[in-house]
């Protein structure tokens, strides 16, 4: 998870009340989990955690920067990586290791945190083996999100790790050319996070949370649109790809243009 500042932006969206926003809830016993379970915690050896979902019986949906080591910049080996679906008090719901990471193919993790690097910021991991518990029933993604959209979020962080926490209602802010600002709670350890909208009655996920960010003093998160990256990272999926293909300078979906990208700045947290 990733922090950054932004300026001038408060013109794309009026800033939401509080009493809107529905407050964090843990999802720390067996009822309250229940339909939740495929949404679990991604072990990164001893490095930390992300969150992911499963979307598939063998495929977690989760942030692309979470399959790359901060300080030498490469992917991190598969084998390090473990999904513990519904994880809640020491305890999953089923346990996984990794056979394959792959990452957007216009991902480029440069050892810094880029604006421009949100739209892309999603990955799969492929499981060792198939979940196919009826406890667990992978989510379907939505289309994109439209500003003024009520979306909820489950989510692990570093002050709740030992449990999902889920936000019923946050709302969708603004929309960007392939990133969605998302007044939902966020902390470390919620990167790959999905973000869901009631859509024919069952929750689909629309984005995956990518940073947390401050704009005009107010707390917000950063999340991926959904439809054609997604396409994207399926096609390079299944080509067989397990890396990422650097993009030409200059290319690729700009993001909020020059001036607001030369504004913001990630902190280190």
């Amino acid at each position: 998870m990733r922090t950054l500042i932004l300026f001038g932006l408060a013109v794309l969206w009026p800033l939401m009340s509080a009493a809107e926003e529905a407050p964090l809830r843990s999802l720390a016993t067996a009822d309250a989990t229940r339909g939740w379970e495929a949404v679990g915690r991604i072990d990164v050896g001893n490095r930390g955690f992300c969150t992911g979902t499963l979307i598939a019986p063998d495929i977690v949906l989760t942030a692309a920067h979470c399959i790359f080591d901060q300080e030498t910049r490469a992917q991190i080996p598969a084998e390090e990586f473990e999904f513990l679906a519904g994880w809640r008090n020491g305890r999953a719901a089923a346990y996984r290791g990794v056979r394959r990471a792959v990452a957007h193919p216009n991902y480029v993790f440069e050892g810094r945190d880029r604006i421009d690097r949100v739209p892309y910021d999603i990955a799969f991991l492929e499981l060792d083996h198939p979940i196919r518990l009826p406890s667990i029933r992978p989510f379907e993604t939505g289309p994109d999100t439209v500003t003024g959209d009520s979306v909820g979020i489950v989510s692990y962080a570093l002050d709740r790790a030992e449990a999902p926490s889920i936000q019923d209602l946050c709302h969708v802010l603004g929309n960007e050319p392939g990133m969605t600002i998302l007044s939902c709670d966020v902390d470390f350890g919620s990167s790959g996070a999905p973000v869901f909208e009631m859509i024919g009655g069952e929750p689909k996920i629309v984005s995956v949370v990518s940073a947390k960010a401050e704009m005009g003093g107010k707390k917000v998160a950063l999340g991926s649109e959904m439809e054609r990256p997604l396409e994207e990272l399926r096609a390079a999926f299944q080509a067989g790809q397990s890396g990422f293909v650097k993009v030409s300078p200059g290319g690729g979906t700009k993001v909020f243009g020059s001036t607001a990208k030369s504004a913001a700045k990630f902190l280190k947290p």
